[in-house]
């Protein structure tokens, strides 16, 4: 008898949903039978067309801006759904998709580990899930691998540990025009100062939600978290798809944040990000330093590229967040992570 394909919706179609759909239709046993997207030049449009990718004998998807007329109760696996930063923003629309009774994997980066600032939305959230019978998953490069789940899977090998310090020093050129906003790409140092002061601009998000997966991972307890963010000024202009700073103005931004343990802060963050890097003789990586017996130096340059790292992550956790048990699920609570270069239907159980 023939196996039904793993289905697939995905909400939102700017360049990280487009993304994981031009990876799941190189893949096998797993299809996409609807997207959501609010763009109007993308509406009404075959998702092939938009993609430019040959449909062949597959069915035509057509992108509609009405989400309860296209997803449909149980019309899928699994959403994907690639259209928020912020839990509180992205909760009413992640509410929708699991009281269609469909599991759902979310891009937004605080959904990494919502308990670590919106634990009241997280515990909703959970209990929505386990009334659908669904599971619910945020993920991405970072949060979600590179600064937190990487570094608990090097702990594995540790008996003690004291400190951690984890670097990512990347390039924010594949992203959007959201991602070019929040962290203020082209804008004057005085409105980067602006924004700082009136909390209008984001920096990275997600270091609150590392620093709390990986202590709660390992058996730390956060008493205090704090963040620092400061312009990265270009002398050069630079351009990217979607950003482009004139010299002298900010081509991203500095971020640092730190989780204190027991009154000493014991999990350091750097994480300098910005349009163009190379441009200016800045080499991208990943670095994971760990202090405690065994040691951990671990280094990884060029950097894992943010833009592919975020959309594979979120389809290669498919098969997991199908087979998990209903309710909120984070990346310390699922199998590791891992490219599915075989049938998707031989991972579900």
């Amino acid at each position: 008898m023939e196996r039904a394909n793993v289905k697939v919706a995905i909400w939102g179609f700017g360049a990280m949903g487009s993304g994981m759909a031009r990876m799941i239709l190189k893949k096998k046993g797993i299809e996409i039978v609807a997207v959501v997207d609010r763009n109007a030049a993308r509406v009404g449009k075959d998702m092939y067309e938009v993609l430019g990718v040959e449909r062949g004998d597959r069915k035509p998807v057509i992108i509609s801006n009405d989400f309860d007329a296209t997803i449909t109760e149980k019309c899928c696996d699994v959403i994907m759904t690639a259209t928020d930063s912020y839990t509180k923003e992205a909760f009413p629309r992640l509410k929708a998709c699991l009281e269609k009774k469909i599991n759902v994997i979310s891009t937004a980066e605080e959904m990494a580990y919502p308990q670590a600032q919106s634990p009241e939305l997280a515990a909703e959230l959970d209990r929505i899930a386990k009334e659908n019978g669904v599971s619910i998953l945020g993920t991405g490069i970072n949060p979600g691998l590179m600064m937190d789940l990487l570094v608990v899977c090097m702990t594995g090998c540790m008996e003690d540990v004291e400190s951690i310090v984890a670097k990512r020093v990347n390039s924010l050129s594949p992203f959007g025009p959201a991602v070019m906003h929040e962290q203020g790409v082209g804008i004057t140092v005085e409105a980067f100062d602006k924004g700082l002061q009136d909390g209008t601009l984001a920096g990275h998000v997600g270091f609150s939600e590392s620093i709390h997966m990986i202590a709660d991972a390992i058996g730390w307890k956060v008493d205090k978290f704090e963040q620092q963010m400061s312009p990265i000024v270009t002398q050069v202009d630079r351009k990217s798809p979607y950003g482009f700073a004139a010299a002298g103005d900010v081509a991203g931004v500095n971020m640092t944040g730190q989780g204190h343990v027991d009154g000493e802060a014991k999990i350091l963050m750097y994480h300098p990000q910005q349009i163009e890097p190379e441009m200016v003789g800045v080499q991208t990586g990943d670095y994971i330093t760990i202090k405690g017996s065994p040691a951990i130096n671990m280094a990884n340059t060029p950097e894992v590229e943010g833009g592919i790292g975020t959309y594979a992550m979120c389809v290669n956790m498919i098969p997991h967040v199908i087979n998990a048990a209903p309710g909120l699920q984070t990346m310390i609570d699922l199998p590791v992570p891992r490219a599915i270069m075989g049938d998707f239907r031989d991972f579900i159980k």
